[in-house]
């Protein structure tokens, strides 16, 4: 296994976002490499965002049976449960950092992942925070 990287919400939205082929394929491409090198991280907000965004939000909405076996798929990699504690931590980061709550769980997933990389188009290409560096797959070059 390589070193574990986070996947955002977007990413695995991107999957089935017919209407844009580009970010679809980028997505698509780093999604399958990340499976098959056994580093993928995601957590359970990551779910659920996804869910909520595929079913009701996307451009094209997807049933919500294929949304929940997408679920499955996801779910069987490493997934890091968001607890109370990380919540407290993310309040913290969110008033610190200038973020709103749900990207400062983001990041403390990521990083209680063991994660060095956040694939995300939500957050500045590049920032870091501490050992967490963020990384927009969507970014030519």
């Amino acid at each position: 296994m390589t070193a574990p990287v986070f996947l955002d919400t977007n990413l695995l939205v991107y999957l089935f976002a017919n209407e844009d082929p580009g970010r679809q394929q980028v997505a698509e491409h780093l999604y399958l490499q990340t499976a098959a090198e056994g580093s993928t991280v995601i957590s359970t907000q990551v779910l659920q965002e996804f869910y909520s965004v595929a079913t009701r939000t996307m451009r094209a909405v997807i049933k919500p049976s294929t949304a929940r076996l997408a679920l499955q798929e996801f779910a069987e990699h490493h997934v890091v449960q968001v607890t109370p504690r990380m919540v407290l931590q993310a309040a913290s980061r969110s008033a610190f950092e200038q973020l709103s709550i749900w990207e400062a769980l983001i990041v403390e997933a990521a990083l209680a992942g063991g994660c060095r990389t956040l694939y995300s188009e939500d957050f500045q290409h590049g920032r870091a925070f501490g050992p967490l560096r963020v990384v927009d797959p969507f970014l030519a070059g």
